[in-house]
């Protein structure tokens, strides 16, 4: 590690002028990713600004057609809550799978929808399910909140408040995880909204990504286990030493069949 000052604003507004002021500065929620970060010194910010104890960015609270998570609730609340198992079950569920019980009682859904790793689970639900995103200066539908790899339409000095989510009861998540760290070396979340099928793949190494031929074929009445791998466009997929581009491409072909077949 390395010297930094450290901040826990008593307010959205305080911790927002902390951010403003010191361009150096880096919020910080559960810090689950950004921890082994810092000791890697591949980030080396001036200032941590604490947002989990915000009042503002807490609490899971039903609206109108769904369901609005705060910012700062950790995976351990999303999957144990009532209300999300009522509203959207395959969202409790995928909490349920993050990690550890140590990193689900201390990483959040901001925090993990904001850093935007290319294997983690929650994008895929909020692509899948087309939530909407509130930050501290608007509010982002899905398809326009995720740019890439680690990267977000947020700006500096922006954070993300809360996720809202439609209520949906055909939906499912599946993930090949890493044995180790437990990330997805594949996962799946599909949904079926009154627009439609949707597929979200993250894992895959490039950033989550929808499957829009295979909701096309659904949505056309196709079977399921008429999705397969030749569909699959393979740019959406990198290898390293857990697997290759075409092992994860072909994984997730048979990770999408399962998560269909999930939700019947």
């Amino acid at each position: 590690m390395y010297e930094l000052a450290y901040s826990r604003p008593q307010s959205l507004a305080d911790a927002l002028a902390m951010l403003a002021e010191d361009e150096g500065a880096q919020a910080i929620s559960g810090g689950q990713t950004l921890m082994p970060v810092l000791r890697a010194r591949l980030a080396m910010p001036t200032r941590l600004v604490d947002l989990q104890r915000l009042p503002e960015l807490a609490g899971i609270r039903s609206v109108e057609g769904g369901i609005e998570i705060g910012a700062a609730t950790t995976h351990a609340e999303v999957a144990t809550s009532a209300e999300v198992r009522a509203v959207v079950p395959a969202l409790a569920d995928l909490a349920g799978g993050i990690g550890d019980p140590a990193i689900r009682h201390r990483g959040t859904i901001g925090g993990s929808i904001a850093n935007n790793d290319p294997a983690a689970c929650y994008p895929s639900a909020v692509l899948a399910l087309g939530a909407s995103v509130t930050t501290s200066r608007r509010m982002l539908a899905a398809e326009d909140f995720f740019t890439g790899m680690f990267s977000t339409a947020l700006e500096p000095g922006e954070i993300v408040t809360a996720v809202r989510f439609p209520a949906c009861s055909r939906a499912a998540y599946i993930k090949f995880r890493n044995p180790a760290s437990r990330f997805a070396l594949v996962g799946v979340f599909a949904a079926q909204l009154p627009s439609g099928y949707r597929i979200a793949i993250t894992g895959g190494g490039h950033g989550v990504f929808r499957w829009h031929e295979a909701e096309q074929h659904l949505d056309g009445g196709g079977a399921i286990v008429g999705i397969t791998e030749d569909r699959l466009d393979p740019g959406h997929f990198t290898g390293d030493l857990h697997g290759s581009a075409q092992y994860r491409r072909h994984v997730a072909a048979v990770i999408v069949r399962r998560t269909l077949s999930a939700m019947t």
